[in-house]
């Protein structure tokens, strides 16, 4: 389940006495890779829940658990189950009005709902299933009877789902076979109107001819169809366009006040219906789109499918900027509606790019150029769907690949430094280790903070050889701080790493080599990775974190709180170290509510035996707090700031004094 709905919830009470799972509760040595579904535990006993994750996890199915009935309203509606076990006596919201609330939502009435209580069984059934539920287990019970059950239930349920798809395709095939049908039927009749036109034998060389020089034009106006038209939509096609806005931009040059306007159109996140309902679905989106978008348009304006996902509309004799502006606001609103195929409701968002065509254009390919930039720039603006390009967008373009392009020659000359921020016992107040920070000297922009250009980094892979230097430093330094008498040897050092490194497959020999050149042990070196890349929890990704572990290096999942991974991830992978991200530490005085989020996310790293490290700690009353709640370890500018090497050599020195 996404962190944010575990968190949101108080924490669990163990469970009564008599409330517990059951019987013949046996963990299984068996593992399987195979999702066999998505279950949601709803139970607010902690216990409870731990053994169904285990108990389910182990049996190959996907597991979230929500503690208590808003919870699991939220889990359920943001990403819906295959199934839902629900218990009953919960505080706040019972089950039966949880599951009530369920089948009243769209969005989540069809998932099968079984409760599990251990009231009494006559009434409480009855109410189960008016409520809607489809089926009952009381407790005590055996797990093999729950592992049956949910079996059974998520059998039915594909069943189902599995019926209604070839019910579709049989009606597709059906469609389709109608007009071949038609098809034929039409090949037979013309074949037997040119047999029978033969057969009364070319009543004047001069008809046939003629008929001919018809049938010629005809396939010529086809091709030239096919050439300049979308398979798919039927729409206007990229070539099509180009001519037409060589037209258009001819007239500029004739009537300068005849301007033309350019929208350039991206669906957001078009792929999640591709990687989600597959690409049948998502050619049928894009006719359904391309239909709908069509309806917004006057006859004079031509709406053509430029590639892919990406639409670009032609408005001619435009006086103003503002007719664009009108039809992108339209075409917003069109897309308020949802599209509904087999079932799916499907949401498309558009980012629009607006470029006015004037004579000033030299260029066709410049007009596309700069409209496809305002709509880049509009995926990036969360508060409006389209822009207006301007040229300030092409020079923060320019600029940017010149960023690139320099970034790409920083490590060859040296740019690179790195920073180092100490992590402080919050219980003893001595520095037990350092984290390594970036920073780029760059020749003409001065001292750049990560942020400036480290996303631009990952987009580009550079990020990788980045982090490796960085690693290399940062380990290579702390060898050079471990001669020092006054300096603990226990000292350790803390490095990011990209979630792209774990796709390389020489990272282990990499880190194995940078361990040997600087003679640093396993033991002092923390790789720190983000929540992303534990949801990438692929077979390669799991395999290397295990190879760092049998080298002594530590684990720790930077800025907890802000992803969406999934509780099992962390019961299953070698997480040491969880660090609770500022966002959250910063809100510790101004925001009671939110320390019992910070206390529940250190509960949760304790349960699972891993340690603490709160980022952001900026005042003595923060540091209090935190330690009442028994984190370890805290890392903010309360201690100090990322420092040069000599800086925060003098501090460790001193601190270690």
């Amino acid at each position: 389940m996404p962190l944010q709905l575990a968190l949101n919830s108080p924490a669990c009470p163990p469970p009564p006495v008599g409330e517990g799972l059951g019987v013949g509760a046996k963990k299984t040595k068996t593992m399987t890779n195979t999702n066999k579904g998505d279950i949601l535990i709803v139970d607010d006993i902690l216990p409870n829940l731990e053994l169904l994750i285990t108990l389910l996890t182990e049996h190959g199915y996907k597991v979230r658990p929500a503690i208590n009935g808003h919870v699991a309203l939220r889990a359920a509606r943001k990403a819906p189950p295959s199934l839902i076990l629900l218990d009953i006596n919960m505080p706040d919201m019972d089950g039966y009005e949880v599951c009530r609330r369920l089948k009243s939502d769209e969005r989540t009435s069809n998932i099968p709902i079984i409760f599990i209580s251990g009231l009494g069984e006559t009434l409480n059934k009855v109410q189960a299933f008016q409520v809607g539920g489809i089926d009952y287990i009381t407790k005590p019970f055996q797990l093999p009877e729950v592992l049956a059950r949910i079996e059974t239930h998520l059998t039915l349920r594909n069943l189902q789902i599995e019926l209604e798809q070839k019910n579709a395709q049989l009606q597709q095939e059906i469609s389709e076979r109608k007009q071949i049908t038609i098809k034929v039927r039409q090949l037979n009749e013309e074949l037997e109107s040119r047999v029978l036109q033969r057969t009364a034998q070319l009543q004047t060389i001069n008809q046939n001819l003629h008929k001919e020089i018809a049938e010629r034009k005809h396939i010529q106006e086809q091709l030239t169809h096919m050439m300049y038209h979308d398979d798919l939509t039927g729409l206007p096609n990229r070539a099509l366009l180009m001519r037409k806005l060589d037209e258009a931009l001819a007239q500029t040059k004739i009537q300068p006040n005849n301007k033309f306007a350019v929208l350039f159109l991206d669906c957001d996140r078009f792929r999640l219906i591709n990687n989600s309902l597959g690409h049948v679905i998502g050619k049928q989106v894009l006719v359904l789109l391309a239909e709908r978008l069509e309806s917004c348009l006057v006859s004079t304006t031509m709406l053509t499918r430029f590639e892919g996902d990406k639409f670009v509309i032609l408005q001619v004799n435009v006086r103003s900027i503002n007719l664009a502006q009108a039809l992108a606001k339209k075409i917003n609103n069109q897309l308020t509606k949802p599209f509904e195929i087999n079932s799916h409701e499907i949401f498309i968002n558009m980012s629009i790019g607006i470029v006015l065509g004037t004579s000033d254009y030299k260029q066709t390919e410049h007009i596309l150029r700069d409209a496809d930039t305002a709509m880049h720039m509009a995926k990036e603006n969360k508060e409006s769907d389209y822009q207006i390009f301007d040229e300030s967008m092409h020079a923060k373009v320019v600029d940017l690949l010149q960023l690139v392009t320099d970034m790409r020659r920083a490590l060859e000359r040296h740019e690179f430094v790195v920073y180092y921020q100490p992590i402080v016992s919050l219980t003893t107040g001595k520095i037990i280790a350092l984290e390594a920070l970036t920073r780029w000297q760059h020749p003409k922009r001065g001292m750049l903070q990560p942020g400036m250009f480290i996303h631009e980094a990952e987009k580009t892979n550079i990020i990788v050889s980045i982090d490796q230097w960085v690693l290399h430093e940062a380990c290579r330094q702390l060898q050079e701080w471990q001669k020092h008498s006054s300096i603990n040897p226990s000292l350790k050092m803390s490095v990011n790493l990209s979630a792209k490194h774990f796709l390389q497959p020489d990272l282990i020999n990499k880190i194995d080599h940078i361990l040997h050149d600087t003679q640093i042990s396993g033991a002092n070196l923390k790789i720190e990775i983000t929540e992303m890349t534990l949801m990438d929890c692929s077979k390669w990704v799991t395999e290397r974190l295990y190879k760092l572990r049998e080298r002594q290096i530590q684990l720790s999942i930077d800025d907890f709180g802000t992803g969406y991974s999934s509780l099992s991830y962390l019961h299953r992978l070698p997480v040491d170290i969880l660090k609770i991200d500022y966002s959250f530490i910063c809100r510790i005085g101004t925001d009671e509510n939110n320390l019992e989020i910070v206390e529940a996310i250190i509960t949760l790293a304790h349960s699972l035996g891993m340690q603490v490290v709160a980022e952001g700690v900026e005042t003595d009353y923060q540091a209090t707090k935190l330690k009442n709640l028994h984190c370890e370890y805290g890392q903010g500018f309360l201690f100090a700031e990322p420092l040069p090497k000599e800086a925060i050599e003098e501090m460790i020195i001193a601190n270690y004094s």
